[in-house]
């Protein structure tokens, strides 16, 4: 995971009195850009203010304001879990088996927009007809000319498709990655053996989406990536996090989403041993438990695992075993898998860790997809309909019964992690989130170049989906 540099977003220091102040996320984080153009981003969201606050030695932790109502959150509905449902022994038929599944489930939400022909039928079809096709891309090469060969392939077989440079559509070559399902129309060659492509479609997200909202004032705190058990875990910016969900300026708060990473692990990387304060995966989540009991006891937490946690790597992930969840049973917190949905208030979440993020970034131009706009890396696999669309490299992949990382319903906000990075925005009317880390830099993240964006809890508003971004400093 590399990057490029990035500053901390400029913003005023806390008041004498633990107060905040506001500025936009316009004047104040890179990540809050104006979109390239409304067609590729939709409506970005760029008045969300980012706020810094903390408290004073003078000011007593977490104390309760005088007749504070106590939070009353409705239980989370959670989809979408493969937890429990895991059956997948890695054998071959089974990979096939997922990428049929991924591939019928895609190719239902291109249909009604394609006369697809598969691609057993496109091979026996006469040369110069018009032909339309869905399929996985199986390959994708340049030719001697400069062009572009797409290999497409469905149940039935594969089949060329060639996209001409001088094309408008070739730009669209720059943002396919393998294994993700398209739909192709275009012209067969005059001898039939290749289809000369004139329009290439995703999934996608509809341009008509909209949202649901909650019927009530209510918030939610959309986190990732604390890393107890690291050395550089920012113990004093949670507990400001967690004094701070204490006040009166925090009641609507209801609901608190963690999307992986809750300890350090052992063993992630090279030498991480020298960099952990906890040497023990299962004291590390201890210790988690006990900065879990900092946050008010009346909220609804949901948590799901991520790379570094006491989990399977390959996704999708269960979610925590039966001794962990024990470990951090403060609060009664919710535990499913990776990814999940979890709709709370009648607004829906889609949880991912998100490991895929650094194939997508690794893959795509930089306009389109980079470690300092990681929302933009988001808006792709909302475009893809796929959480982890290209297998392999640093992807493991757990070959289930059917595809449970495909985005079959669309979210109304998709909330992820791992990258270490802050940065949001609006993709076809649906929120994109990545909510940055709660661990200062480490040697590691230095000698890839990985300049975290620390202590930062945005704050969703569930019923207008607007968004402040709070960092504790």
């Amino acid at each position: 995971r590399s990057t490029g540099s990035q500053s901390d977003p400029a913003a005023p220091s806390p008041s004498a009195d633990g107060g905040s102040t506001a500025v936009t996320a316009a004047d104040s984080h890179p990540s809050a850009s104006t979109p390239d153009s409304e067609d590729e981003v939709g409506n970005e969201s760029e008045s969300a203010p980012v706020e810094t606050g903390g408290e004073t030695d003078a000011q007593p932790a977490r104390s309760e304001p005088s007749g504070r109502p106590e939070r009353t959150p409705t239980p989370a509905d959670i989809a979408g879990d493969v937890t429990g449902q895991s059956t997948g022994t890695g054998e071959y038929e089974q990979f096939v088996r997922v990428f049929r599944d991924r591939y019928e489930r895609l190719s239902k939400q291109l249909r009604g927009r394609v006369n697809h022909r598969p691609a057993e039928a496109v091979q026996s079809m006469s040369g110069g007809v018009d032909a339309e096709m869905i399929g996985l891309v199986n390959d994708i090469r340049s030719t001697a000319s400069g062009h572009w060969l797409v290999e497409l392939e469905d149940t039935t077989g594969t089949f060329p498709c060639l996209v001409m440079k001088d094309k408008e559509i070739a730009s669209l070559v720059d943002e396919l990655l393998l294994d993700e399902c398209i739909a192709v129309q275009g012209t067969l060659a005059d001898d039939a053996g290749i289809l000369f492509v004139d329009a290439i479609q995703f999934p996608d997200v509809p341009r008509t989406y909209r949202p649901s909202t909650a019927d009530r004032h209510v918030q939610a705190a959309l986190i990732s990536d604390v890393h107890v058990g690291s050395q550089e875990f920012v113990a004093d910016a949670w507990s400001r996090f967690a004094d701070w969900l204490h006040t009166e300026e925090a009641d609507p708060v209801e609901y608190l989403l963690v999307a992986g990473d809750m300890v350090e692990g052992v063993g992630v990387y090279p030498n991480q041993d020298e960099e952990l304060d906890i040497i023990d995966i299962y004291e590390q989540y201890e210790a988690f438990s006990e900065h879990l009991k900092e946050v008010p006891g009346d909220m609804e937490i949901v948590m799901i695992p991520g790379n570094h946690d006491a989990v399977r790597l390959a996704e999708p992930q269960p979610a925590f075993d039966e001794e962990l969840r024990d470990i951090m049973s403060a609060h009664d917190a919710r535990f499913t898998g990776n990814p999940s949905t979890v709709t709370i208030e009648g607004v829906s979440v889609l949880m991912y860790h998100g490991v895929s993020l650094d194939e997508v970034i690794a893959e795509l131009p930089e306009e389109k997809a980079s470690y300092d706009d990681p929302h933009k890396a988001m808006y792709q696999l909302l475009k893809k309909r796929h959480v982890a669309p290209q297998y392999g490299g640093h992807m493991r992949l757990a070959p289930e019964e059917k595809d449970y990382l495909a985005i079959d319903t669309v979210p109304d906000v998709f909330h992820t992690g791992h990258v270490h990075k802050l940065g949001w925005g609006k993709y076809h009317n649906v929120l994109a989130v990545n909510s940055g880390c709660w661990q200062a830099q480490t040697a590691f993240q230095k000698s890839v170049n990985i300049d975290p964006d620390v202590a930062y809890a945005p704050i969703l508003d569930l019923d207008t989906l607007d968004m402040t971004v709070r960092k504790f400093v």
